[in-house]
């Protein structure tokens, strides 16, 4: 059974679709972290290393059930035949893990887009030259400066998930912050790519962020100052991760996390 959390009305569903080592070096993806910092953050994850040394990632979406709707965050590795089989290991499974979970695709109402990285958006289209959403009732928000900058951050993708997006009616520009029809509320959080945005769940002191890649190892949980090199714009992505890691300070704040090993990790008051 998929793991799952509950706050309040609302059910969280960790979707796996699929894990992998990452295409290089942990220590070049994090160029200035310290002996000590990578050693906390092997205590504190220790499944994110394999037997070789190398950075083991999951690939995950999140699926979120209230009693207005499905919302799932971010939609995977895809297919065998993705954009993201250059480098992650497809075929996923998140057709099999939403039907292990109950939930069908045409169920499914919005689907938020994190980003515009191959790995969070495998599932977006499916159908190759006839190409079409594979939720097919849902509106899919995409942040506008993520819109704008597409070109920066992955051309291809313009192709092969915006335009049939666009064709079929189902993608929707989001202007920074924006509350969901069931509840949730999406948060810009910028600095990963221009135009990233996290998702917040929250009910009574209880508040769960499902993050993208706000953060993408537990290093930058413990020292979220820590630069990934695949941030496109760094400082604002310390401010980003700073900004909800500060929440731990009025709630019991859990995160939702696409890359480390446990897809749940209370962050604290």
């Amino acid at each position: 059974m998929s793991p799952s959390l509950r706050i309040g009305p609302y059910t969280v569903t960790a979707l796996t679709d699929g894990e992998g080592p990452f295409f290089s070096p942990r220590a070049e993806a994090f160029p200035d972290a310290t002996a000590a910092q990578w050693s906390a953050a092997d205590r504190f994850d220790p499944g994110a290393l394999d037997a070789e040394g190398r950075w083991w990632l999951r690939f995950r979406a999140f699926a979120i059930r209230g009693d207005r709707g499905v919302t799932l965050v971010d939609t995977g590795i895809g297919p065998a035949d993705s954009p993201a089989a250059a480098w992650a290991p497809v075929p996923g499974a998140l057709p099999a893990e939403l039907a292990a979970a109950g939930i069908e695709p045409s169920e499914v109402d919005t689907v938020v887009l994190t980003h515009l990285h191959t790995d969070h958006v495998g599932w977006a289209v499916v159908g190759g030259e006839e190409a079409r959403p594979f939720f097919p009732n849902a509106h899919y928000l995409l942040q506008r400066a993520e819109f704008d900058a597409l070109e920066r951050i992955n051309p291809p993708l313009r192709s092969s998930v915006i335009d049939p997006l666009r064709a079929s009616g189902r993608l929707r520009l989001l202007d920074g912050e924006a509350a969901l029809h069931s509840g949730e509320r999406v948060i810009a959080t910028p600095g990963h790519t221009p135009g990233h945005q996290s998702v917040l769940v929250e009910s009574g002191g209880e508040l769960l962020a499902v993050t993208g890649d706000l953060l993408v190892h537990a290093i930058q949980l413990l020292h979220p100052e820590l630069a990934y090199a695949h941030e496109m714009d760094p400082h604002r992505a310390r401010t980003s991760r700073e900004r909800v890691l500060g929440a731990r300070a009025t709630h019991t704040l859990h995160l939702a996390t696409p890359h480390l090993t446990e897809p749940f990790v209370v962050a604290g008051r």
